[in-house]
Parts: structure tokens; C-alpha cells; sequence
């Protein structure tokens, strides 16, 4: 299985080619990109008022509300400090301002903490579900989250356990039974492992947490339920914990994508196989062979002799 990387490599990318620049005392030119992200995230790197030194980078969120509800700016303001520009680039959620000319020695460190930008804004209601369940805090409300048009997360904690909901939509069939064929290997794969947490997956109908709400319903939805327990919620474990779940849906459906790639590849092997298999096997056209004497040459038809028979 392949693992995505939690960090966006493109703003990285950019970021230290225009840090090099400076460094390198190169002319720079204007930068102006737009690149989208999983989950209808867009990005938006530029230049500030057309000054070549300023390098804004602006993230958009459709759920970026449901976000500040938990606590987004603050972890934000936490993360990057004096980064971040109020108000942020017109048309985005969050904008953080590079000066190139005063950057600091950990400029590097910084350029990380900016591919990290989406992580981060999920980060906040991961933040506040574990510190409840680590005060033993209960009877908080759930938190929801659409992170895409038609899917949703939802958060609950417990004094025991986390309980991390994600719904997502299947395209077809063939979705369905892949997603279906790559949950069950994670169960299986608990088996190895005592420490992973619990996961379950519900096809068509929402699980029992979900029963009281408007959760979807159908055949192509699906229901993946991630029990985190204190080990995975400590302040040692949540980081890595956060970074590995807030990108499993995207997670799944690249997988499901990469399987039928790989189906239809072989499928198209076999395919071609066959083809060459029916050529050789086609019949020879008929065609009128002649002698050096201009007759016609018919071929003697062989007959094999059959052992245990003899002609009378």
C-alpha cells in the first residue's frame, strides 16, 4: 500500500525555489499559482501588491466554518505566529506572508510548516476531541464536519475512547466492492497488530453512533469508524495519529482508483494475449500455386498410418 504525503510538496517546491533565488542574489520574477488539493481544497501562491520579496500563500476550505468551530484560529495563530496576514487574500480562508528579505535562520522549518498548511486546519478538531477524552470530559456535542459536498466526519469523545466517523460516496459498483475488499484487510490487519486501533466499515446504512442524526443512507454510501483509545490520543501518539486519519478517506479512494488501474491493465494483457492467440490459430487463404510448367500444384493430402491395422 501506498502512503500519501500529508504535506503539500508543490508549496514547498515553490517556497525554497524562491528562497534559493534571494540566497543566489538572482533576479526574481512574479510568481502566481493556482493548484487544488484532495477535498476541493485550492491554494494560491503570490506576490503581495506585486512586490517580488512578499510570497503570499492562501489556503480555501468549503468547511472551513465547521473548522473555526473547533478552535481553527487559534491552533493556526499557535502554529504560525506572525505568518499568518489579517485579513487573509480575498476569497480565502487563511493566507500566510513570506518576507523574503527578513527570513529567519529556521526559514526551512518554516517551509515544512507551510506544505502543512491543510493539515494544520484540520488539526484543531482532532486537538479538541482528544483533550476531552484525555479530562475525561463527556457529554460534549459531536462534532461534524462536511468536508465535501455529500461526505461528512464526525468526532465524539468518551472518557475511554475517541470515535472518528468519516462517510464517503462510492461512484459505482466496482467502488463499492473494492472499498469493501480493502476495509476488510485493515481488519485482518489488526490481528498483527494490538496497538492499531479498531475500525469498522458499514455499507448502505449509517452506524448505531449515527442513528440519531441525518446521516445518508444508500447503496453507494459507506461508513468507516476509527475507535481511538488514550494510547493514540496522548500528547506522545496524537500527532502522528492526526496526520494519518485526517487524510484516510483520500487515502481509500486512491487506492480503490490504483486497483482498477491495475484490473484493467491486466485485463488488457490477457486481452492482447488472446488477440495473438486467435491470429496464429486463422486459417491460411486459399491461394492457386503453379508449377515451373505453368500447372496447377495441388498438394497430396497425408494420411498417417494408424497403428494396429494393417490394409487387406
Amino acid at each position: 500500500m501506498i502512503l500519501l504525503e500529508i504535506n503539500n510538496r508543490t508549496i514547498e517546491d515553490i517556497l525554497s525555489y524562491k528562497i534559493s533565488e534571494v540566497e543566489s542574489n538572482t533576479k526574481l520574477e512574479l510568481v502566481d499559482v493556482t493548484f487544488a488539493d484532495f477535498d476541493g481544497v485550492i491554494f494560491h501562491i503570490s506576490n503581495l501588491k506585486d512586490d517580488k520579496y512578499k510570497i503570499r500563500v492562501s489556503i480555501a476550505l468549503k468547511f472551513y466554518k465547521d473548522l473555526q468551530e473547533h478552535g481553527a484560529d487559534d491552533l493556526l495563530q499557535r502554529e504560525y505566529g506572525s505568518l499568518l496576514q489579517l485579513p487573509p487574500e480575498e476569497g480565502y480562508n487563511v493566507t500566510l506572508l513570506f518576507d523574503l528579505k527578513n527570513l529567519p535562520e529556521n526559514h526551512q522549518e518554516l517551509v515544512k510548516k507551510a506544505g502543512l498548511l491543510k493539515r494544520n486546519c484540520f488539526a484543531s478538531v482532532f486537538e479538541k476531541y482528544f483533550e476531552f477524552q484525555e479530562k475525561g470530559l463527556e457529554g460534549n456535542k459531536r462534532a461534524v464536519i462536511h468536508y465535501r459536498e455529500d461526505e461528512t466526519m464526525y468526532v465524539e469523545a468518551k472518557p475511554d475512547r475517541v470515535t472518528v466517523i468519516f462517510s464517503t460516496v462510492f461512484k459505482d459498483e466496482s467502488d463499492v466492492i473494492i472499498g469493501k475488499v480493502f476495509m476488510q484487510e485493515f481488519k485482518e490487519g489488526r490481528k498483527a497488530s494490538h496497538t492499531a486501533p479498531h475500525v469498522l466499515f458499514c455499507h448502505k446504512e449509517p452506524p448505531m453512533e449515527l442513528q440519531d442524526t441525518d446521516a445518508l443512507a444508500g447503496d453507494k454510501i459507506g461508513y468507516i469508524t476509527f475507535v481511538l483509545f488514550p494510547r493514540h490520543t496522548s500528547k506522545k501518539s496524537r500527532d502522528n495519529t492526526i496526520n494519518l486519519i485526517h487524510i484516510f478517506r483520500d487515502y481509500l479512494h486512491y487506492h480503490i482508483k490504483c486497483s482498477k488501474v491495475y484490473i484493467h491493465s491486466r485485463m488488457r494483457a490477457k486481452t492482447s494475449e488472446f488477440l495473438k492467440i486467435l491470429n496464429r490459430a486463422r486459417p491460411e487463404r486459399q491461394t492457386e500455386k503453379k508449377t515451373i510448367t505453368g500447372k496447377t500444384f495441388v498438394p497430396t493430402p497425408y494420411y498417417p498410418e494408424i497403428s494396429g491395422t494393417s490394409n487387406k
